[in-house]
């Protein structure tokens, strides 16, 4: 049987998620291997250096920067408050004195003997790295970090905005062609992640940020409200940095676009779970999918059947990526093993899918993903 390759936008009832943990730069790793840990757990702690601050002590105090070194009052490596007198000229018969006092808490790091400038840094700031979701610690990286693994039911979305977040999984909507609308939220939604149906528009994602939920999950939204919200146009770089209060995640594309039954009825087959999103999303090279992760315990696991994302083959569910069938779902009905050119003259591999309506259309292998039902 002719089969293909091809990264595809999983959906799985259950899968093994391996997520690692790592910190920008070394630090102390909190947990061991086949520690147990929860998604709010730190895994590890660093410290980055703080910023640093320039101080011309020549200049300000009107000496030469030889001369410096006998009028400090402070030494390399000694701890500094906002105020503390950095360095003070000897005036003229003991008056006049020039005062030179620290503008920041911090540490005096270094004086340079040529430039006559101190250097001034401020506190280090304490990173910390959460585990991310419940699991078990199956590797750790030496003074780096950590690989949780854990059993869940896994989706990813196609975009994403805002960074990780977890809450409860909340069904807000009857079926996945409803649209989820502002009415739908009130105080019971703070904290929890929203699965919505087929669109979420500005005005409802602006009350869910003031009502406190978490995330939303939905279909579709409108690209020209997402510079309104954001404030700023996207542009091509990755997502998943956004402070705006929220995570948002589609799993189909931008408009109105029905979430897909599969999903839709998986994701709210979880509801009153915990789950960990991440809109992260990058498109380019090193593709980032925006995901719902919901880990399952043993009763949940032993009731799923497992979902292994695999090969591309004929009858597999696929989502068109690309114009002109850009959303569109279908199943694969055909392999051709041999080149086909396409308008542009190119020679690229094909398949020919069938849509819901059973029309066909031929498109190229690299426009589709291949979605796990």
């Amino acid at each position: 049987m002719a089969f293909a390759y091809t990264p595809g936008l999983r959906v799985a009832d259950v899968a093994v998620i391996r997520k690692e943990r790592r910190l920008p730069l070394k630090g102390r790793v909190l947990v061991k291997m086949g520690d147990e840990v929860a998604a709010d757990t730190i895994v590890a702690r660093t410290e980055l250096p703080g910023n640093v601050k320039m101080v011309n002590l020549a200049n300000i105090l009107g000496v030469p920067p030889d001369d410096i070194p006998d009028l400090l009052h402070k030494k390399e490596g000694d701890a500094i408050a906002e105020g503390d007198v950095l360095a003070q000229s000897k005036g003229i018969f003991g008056l006049f004195r020039n005062t030179v006092r620290s503008p920041i808490d911090g540490t005096f790091e270094s004086f340079n003997k040529v430039t006559g400038q101190a250097v001034l840094r401020e506190p280090p700031a304490p990173v910390t790295i959460e585990a991310y979701v419940k699991g078990r610690v199956v590797d750790v990286f030496e003074e780096e970090g950590v690989l949780v693994e854990t059993r869940a039911t896994f989706v990813q979305g196609i975009f994403g905005i805002g960074g990780e977040t977890r809450g409860e999984i909340r069904k807000a909507v009857k079926n996945p062609e409803q649209e989820l609308t502002a009415d739908l939220i009130d105080k019971s939604c703070a904290g929890k992640i929203l699965i919505g149906g087929s669109y979420v528009s500005h005005a409802t994602l602006k009350k869910a940020v003031a009502t406190g939920v978490k995330g939303i999950v939905s279909g579709g939204f409108d690209d020209r409200d997402l510079k309104d919200f954001l404030g700023y146009d996207l542009g091509v770089a990755i997502t998943g940095h956004e402070n705006k209060g929220i995570t948002l995640i589609l799993t189909e594309g931008f408009g109105r676009m029905n979430m897909a039954r599969n999903t839709f009825d998986l994701l709210c087959s979880r509801e009153g779970m915990s789950a960990s999103i991440n809109g992260a999303t990058q498109i380019r090279a090193g593709v980032i999918r925006p995901e719902v992760v919901i880990p399952l315990d043993e009763a949940a696991v032993s009731s799923s059947k497992d979902r292994v994302q695999g090969a591309m083959n004929i009858g597999s569910p696929v989502r068109v990526i690309r114009a002109p069938y850009f959303g569109r779902l279908g199943r694969v009905t055909a392999l051709p093993a041999e080149l086909q050119v396409l308008e542009t003259e190119a020679k690229v591999r094909v398949l020919e899918v069938e849509f819901a309506d059973s029309s066909r259309a031929i498109v190229p292998r690299a426009n589709v993903e291949m979605i796990e039902d």
